[in-house]
């Protein structure tokens, strides 16, 4: 069988490895054992920030979304109610947007959620 020394393969490899953990601090970015468990410990902690940052939007939309029907005299909860009983289906993500970026618009999706009736639509989910 013959004899394999892997030169290049192994290189290749290492060279990634190494360049994925170029500006970490000391040892980490230099020597390729140590490279390698802090390069994994990253993209571990990479996977769950990517979760992490579609809960800190939806958090950051409601608090702008509250903060803005405070102003008109509504809690969060009765806006969103009276939203949902009216068979409104914008997102939280376009609320905050429109609360942002456009007062008139959220004054007149306040008075749409205050004119709402006390049941919800049959055709609302």
């Amino acid at each position: 069988m013959p004899r394999v020394k892997r030169s290049t393969k192994r290189n290749d490899r290492r060279k990634k490895i190494l360049k994925r953990a170029s500006g970490y601090f000391l040892t980490k970015s230099k020597l390729y054992q140590a490279a390698q468990e802090a390069v994994e410990r990253g993209l571990k902690f990479a996977y769950t920030g990517r979760k992490q940052k579609k809960r800190q939007f939806r958090s950051l939309w409601i608090v702008r979304i509250g903060a803005a029907s405070r102003q008109h005299g509504m809690s969060y909860s009765t806006f969103i109610n009276g939203l949902k009983r009216a068979g409104n289906g914008l997102d939280r993500k376009i609320l905050a947007d429109i609360a942002a970026n456009d007062a008139a618009g959220f004054a007149a999706l306040v008075a749409q959620a205050k004119a709402a009736p006390k049941t919800v639509p049959a055709n609302a989910a």
